[in-house]
């Protein structure tokens, strides 16, 4: 038998009159199993504080630092700083706008830190009243469809919700947003209106940021137009000291263990040794690479079909999913920073946050070598900001290449016209700034401190979990291109995977780091509801994943409903993918109708937003007539917004409507999630 604690007991049946009696043996377990238990949770608490593995988290807190450092008005009293700079981001812009914010309060005697609202306690916002001349400034990003960062949901959420009175809170917002998508700046848009209904006053007009256009130049124009703003309402002034004043200090860590340098994990150290699940941002899975194929027939373009082993993982997604794939730069841009600049890659370093209050302490993992750090953490591949120019200026021993960078550090006509000719058209690197401003010679230090952490790249899931449960596939397109300067700029990522093709079952596999990011854009509820999905290229991806799924239902013998797709490309013999999965799905009757644009197999280029027009009367009985459900997927620069037009054009003439009731329509579609677009720029 067992007792209450699932402990077996044997029974022994005797003839002579026991010694204990049953009462006493029952009292006797009773003790036994309390003291046991009592005796192994101690231990396990004990072993848990005091055997903790050697970890350094730069991006996070432990949940016991999370506790007593919620409260970043605590921090702000503390220290004596008055100005408090909050941060929402996906892909470290934001934070790194509310780094150099902060940065330069001490220059308007306002002593600054920077938060992450994920990590403090937003009802405080209504003690910002006590502290005098204090500031809120929040670097707000908007991503997806609308959405507010991770870091800022909950924050989000709490505006939402919320009624605090905020009244004698002074703040400012900087929104980051792109115009190609329809919701620009949305987040920090409503954040703006909405801490004014609460009863905080706007210090300065919000700024929008086009990451589109030129993202770094909104950034900075707003800013000097916040710290005048500043000035006036508090009555201050500059104090005109423009010294460079590092964030992190350089440790040696040369004697450190090598057990304990990072290597490349993007926080728990040996995290990919000693995988744990679950897995997400902080915690990827070392993914192997079960298949890595091209797509395209010929021609000089690549297209990658690559299949991410997760059996075992215990990871899930859905269909229209995203995965996060963790690149890492190439060796030939690492090893010429170090040439250029005479530096021991080798050497294991740490940077230090010097302001001990600071809950980051870290830029990223420390310590590392300064190639795990150029290779794992650091962006060395896209265009360099203003503020990186500034900074290096002091190490230009050639006075014109001084006055190159300081004009460039500038917001005068000219130095945005210089910037935006030699560092964004001509796309130049930080590899490529300094070999072509070669008295330049930063320490490399100080380079990594300034250079912005190298973020994941993000793919749709082109496959269905109810077909390949265990694996997860991609359809990718290689990035290599030609800039003026002559030079091969090449995408980190697809370059990357490029080189990753599985050999046979003796070797070990190649492996890359991912996690699934959740996505709104989903299949309708009901298998039999009719769909039309847009997806010329690569948009693809999630519509083969869509075709899947409502094959596998109508195999399982259930209804499926109506499927249309328009895709295109540009010749028929060199980039249709997956033309034979295709044709096999019109043939079996799941794919109800595949409308085909080839641009260039004909003298006048043919598109899919050609073929939408045509088909209108196709398109209203589906989106107007059923009231069922349209997918788009690909390019927000021109496609997406094409795509949209059309459709409300079909609105207007098919459904007898105004443009503003078109348009009014095709709104509460979206609303309804009838209308969904996975798309990018």
């Amino acid at each position: 038998m067992e007792n209450s604690e699932g402990v077996k007991i044997e029974s022994t049946v005797v003839t002579e009159e026991p010694l204990i009696s049953a009462l006493d043996i029952a009292l006797f377990v009773v003790i036994i199993t309390v003291a046991y238990f009592w005796y192994f949770k101690r231990d396990k608490q004990s072993s848990s504080s005091e055997k903790k593995p050697y970890t350094i988290q730069p991006s996070s807190l432990s949940s016991i630092e999370q506790t007593s450092n919620s409260s970043f008005i605590k921090k702000l009293k503390s220290t004596g700083r008055s100005l408090v700079v909050f941060y929402g981001s996906q892909t470290g812009t934001a934070e790194e706008f509310a780094g150099r914010i902060a940065k330069e309060g001490a220059r308007y005697k306002m002593k600054g830190m920077v938060a992450d609202p994920e990590e403090c306690d937003m009802a405080d916002l209504v003690e910002m009243k006590e502290i005098q001349k204090s500031l809120a400034i929040f670097c707000i990003a908007t991503y997806g469809e609308g959405d507010p960062t991770d870091n800022a949901m909950d924050f989000y959420e709490w505006l939402q919700n919320g009624d605090a009175d905020l009244e004698g809170l002074n703040y400012a917002v900087f929104g980051l947003g792109n115009k190609t998508y329809e919701h620009y700046n949305e987040i920090a848009i409503y954040i703006d209106q909405r801490l004014e209904e609460l009863g905080a006053t706007r210090v300065h007009e919000i700024g929008l940021g086009d990451d589109d256009a030129n993202i770094e130049d909104d950034f900075v124009s707003w800013k000097e137009k916040l710290w005048e703003s500043v000035c006036s309402h508090y009555g201050i002034e500059e104090t005109g000291e423009e010294s460079n004043i590092r964030q992190y200090k350089l440790v040696d860590c040369s004697e450190v263990l090598p057990e304990r340098i990072f290597s490349g994990e993007i926080s728990r150290l040996k995290s990919y040794e000693n995988q744990r699940f679950p897995f997400d941002v902080k915690n990827p899975y070392l993914s192997k690479i079960a298949v890595n194929r091209e797509l395209h027939k010929s021609g000089d373009r690549s297209c990658m079909h690559i299949e991410f082993d997760i059996d075992g993982s215990k990871m899930r997604y859905d269909t229209g999913d995203h995965v996060a794939v963790y690149p890492k730069n190439s060796s030939e841009l690492v090893d010429k920073i170090g040439e250029l600049l005479n530096a021991d890659l080798d050497a294991v370093f740490s940077l230090l946050n010097t302001d001990e209050e600071s809950s980051k302490k870290h830029p990223f993992p420390c310590p590392c070598t300064y190639r795990t750090a150029l290779t794992y953490y650091l962006d060395i591949t896209s265009n360099p900001r203003t503020h990186i120019m500034k900074e290096l200026i002091e190490y230009a021993s050639d006075p014109k290449d001084q006055e190159k960078l300081k004009l460039m550090a500038s917001s005068t006509p000219e130095g945005k016209k210089e910037f935006h000719e030699w560092i964004l058209r001509d796309n130049r690197n930080i590899v490529h700034i300094l070999e072509d401003l070669p008295s330049v010679k930063p320490d490399l230090d100080h380079l990594c401190e300034l250079l912005p952490r190298l973020q994941c790249r993000y793919y749709s899931i082109s496959s269905s979990p109810k077909v390949y449960p265990k694996s997860i596939h991609i359809t990718a397109v290689l990035v290599n291109y030609t800039t003026s300067t002559n030079r091969v700029n090449k995408g980190v990522a697809t370059n990357l995977l490029a080189q990753l093709i599985p050999t046979n079952d003796e070797l070990p596999q190649p492996t890359i780091p991912i996690y699934i990011r959740r996505s709104q854009f989903r299949l309708p509820p009901k298998s039999q509801t009719p769909i039309i999905m847009i997806g010329p290229g690569t948009g693809l991806a999630p519509f083969r994943g869509f075709i899947q799924e409502r094959d596998y239902a109508r195999k399982e013998g259930r209804e499926i409903g109506e499927m249309v797709l328009y895709f295109g490309c540009r010749k028929k013999d060199e980039d249709f993918i997956y033309e034979n999965e295709l044709q096999e799905y019109v043939a079996n009757g799941t794919l109800t109708k595949l409308h085909l644009a080839f641009s260039r197999d004909q003298p006048e280029k043919k598109y899919v937003t050609h073929l939408l027009e045509q088909n209108a009367d196709e398109l209203w009985n589906i989106i107007g007539e059923k009231s069922d459900h349209l997918y788009v997927c690909g390019d927000a620069r021109s496609m997406a917004k094409d795509v949209h037009s059309i459709i409300v054009k079909v609105v207007m003439e098919k459904g007898q409507m105004t443009n503003s009731q078109a348009l009014n329509y095709v709104k509460k579609m979206e609303q309804q999630k009838r209308y969904s677009a996975d798309v990018w720029s």
